[in-house]
Formats: structure tokens, sequence, C-alpha cells
């Protein structure tokens, strides 16, 4: 029984050995190496394991590369690998390069794919260009008619400039702006409608992919539509704004009239108050010149007569107004 527990026990530490050797010794990576005629020594490969390398990840982009008749070896797919970089895009690049007769060395692949761009997607754009199209770009004559503009930019990656250089975005805003300043410099829309490709050649003759991971082939005008008449809106907001302007001027000057009025109709009744309170002080300027002699009985009288004859007067005069009767205009 101790001898069957003993063998058993044996068995598996070899297993468990077996396949810690298998873990760190990949033996089907290595002999798949020697068929592909791939000089890769098996130390290497567990080095490749201590330094935290997967090794398929190295030994199988290597092996399409010669396959491919490129001079690239494991140190530098490994030391790519351990930069963070994706050993396998960059290898396929290579081979595509290599393919189109494109000038691609292993340094420049490897910088563009750390770069965050696609470097397999850039050979492939090198040799099949893109189109890029743009959205509605709306732009106004000089005649104030509104065009909304959409365009197509043949574009083929720039492989030298992909390090460092502009996207898709600057393109796109580039070509917006070239568009806008080529409508707005016309003198008539219908200019434009009948000479669309002069907003090509204008945007073309600005150099729009200096600085850019791109050089542009073609600007085509996909779409133009006639928008709104903007001169003629803004002609109408300006005299509704001039409109406000002058009503409000108005009703300024109404208000200071109105409060100007009634200021003089509070001056006026101010006025006759004290023409009411001169009024008042004349009984007691006669009592007082009576009582000083200055004024005497007789002359008090005739002036009471003089001021009943006075009122009398008044109203026969205006008695007799009343009732003459209207005169009939023939």
């Amino acid at each position: 029984m101790e001898l069957l527990l003993g063998s058993g026990f044996l068995l598996v530490i070899i297993i468990v050995a077996v396949m810690m050797f298998l873990y760190f010794v990949p033996l089907g990576l290595w002999i798949s190496a020697l068929a592909a005629n791939v000089s890769v020594g098996i130390f290497n490969l567990v080095g490749m394991r201590m330094r935290r390398v997967v090794p398929q990840k190295i030994i199988l982009p290597l092996i399409k590369a010669n396959k491919a008749g490129l001079t690239v070896n494991s140190n530098q797919l490994e030391a790519h690998y351990l930069a963070g970089g994706n050993v396998d895009k960059v290898v396929d690049a290579l081979i595509a390069s290599q393919r189109a007769q494109i000038t691609l060395p292993f340094e420049r692949a490897a910088a563009i794919d750390l770069a965050g761009r696609d470097v397999l997607e850039a050979v492939q754009m090198s040799v099949n260009p893109k189109v890029i199209e743009t959205p509605v770009v709306s732009a106004v004559a000089q005649n104030g008619i509104e065009l909304k503009i959409k365009a197509r930019v043949t574009v083929r990656a720039n492989i030298d400039r992909l390090v460092g250089g502009a996207g898709e975005p600057t393109i796109i805003a580039r070509v917006g702006e070239g568009i806008v300043t080529t409508v707005g410099s016309s003198i008539s829309h219908s200019d434009v409608l009948a000479n669309p490709d002069d907003i090509s050649k204008t945007v073309l003759g600005k150099g729009l992919d200096a600085g850019t991971a791109f050089e542009i082939l073609s600007i085509d005008i996909a779409d133009i539509d006639v928008g709104r008449n903007i001169g003629a809106q803004l002609q109408t907001d300006q005299a509704d704004a001039d409109k406000r302007i002058a009503q409000a001027k108005a009703e300024e000057r109404r208000a200071m009239a109105v409060a100007k009025e009634q200021e003089m109709k509070a001056y006026t009744q101010e006025m006759q108050a004290r023409v009411v309170e001169a009024e008042s002080e004349v009984p007691h300027a006669l009592a007082a010149a009576l009582r000083e002699g200055k004024l005497g009985v007789m002359d008090y009288y005739n002036l009471n007569n003089i001021n009943a004859d006075t009122k009398m007067r008044e109203t026969i005069g205006s008695t007799g107004e009343s009732n003459t009767p209207p005169k009939t205009v023939k």
C-alpha cells in the first residue's frame, strides 16, 4: 500500500515537473522555429519566459518575417514588445510595405506603432488612398446667399510624417476653412454654382496637407445646396433693431413730455395758490388803510361801486355772447 502511494506521489511530481519544463521550455515553438529555419536558441526562449515575454508573440512574427525575406531579429521584436507595441502588426506592415515597394525601416514602423497609429492601416492607405467626406460646410457669398457644401477629400498616408503629423480632423478643418474663404470671396453665389471646381483649385493651392500625416490627392465637391438669404435676414434684423431703438427713444421723449406736463400743472396750481393767497391779503390791507386813515369811507364805497359795475358789465357781456346765434357757413 505504501509502495503504491509512493509511486502515485512520484508520478504526480514527474507530471508537474514536465508541465513546468514545457512551460519554461516551449519545445513545440522551438521545433517550429527550427523547421522554418529561424535561429532561436532554447535558452533564449527560457529567457523570454523569465523576462515575462510571451514567446508566441515573438517567434511567430519572426517566422513570418523570415519567410517574407525581412531582416529582423528576435531582440528587436522583443524590445518592441516590452515597450508596449504590437509586434505582429508591425511585421505585417513591413511585409505589406515590402510588397508595395515602399521604404519602411523597422525603427520607423515601431515608432509609428508606439505613437498610437495603426501602422498597417497607414501602409495600406499609402497603396490604396482613403476618401474623407467632410460634413456640410456653410459659407456665404458676398451677395448674402448661403451655400451648403459637402466635399470628398482623397488622401494618401505620408509615412515620413506619420509621427508628429496632424490627423484627419485637421484635414477636415482646413478644407472647411478653404471652402468658406473661397465662397466668401465670390461676388455672387451663382459664380460658385457655375464653377464648383474653382473651390477645389483654390483649396488645393493653399497646401492644406502641410504638417499633416497625409498627402491630399484631390478635393471633389460632392454636393452644393442654396441655403438662406443671410444678407437680407441681417438687414431685416438690423431694421428691427433700429425700429426698437427708435420706439424706445420715442417712448422716452413721451415720458419726458408727460412729466413736463405734470410739472407745469403743479406749477400752475402753485401760482393759483399764490394768487388766492395774495387776494386774501386785500381785505386786510383795506382794513389797515381805513384804520390808519389812508383810505376814506367814501373812497371805500366808490371802490365797491366800481367792482360791482365791473362785475355787472362782465355778466352782461357773457350773456350777450351766449345769446348770439352761431353763424352759418355757406
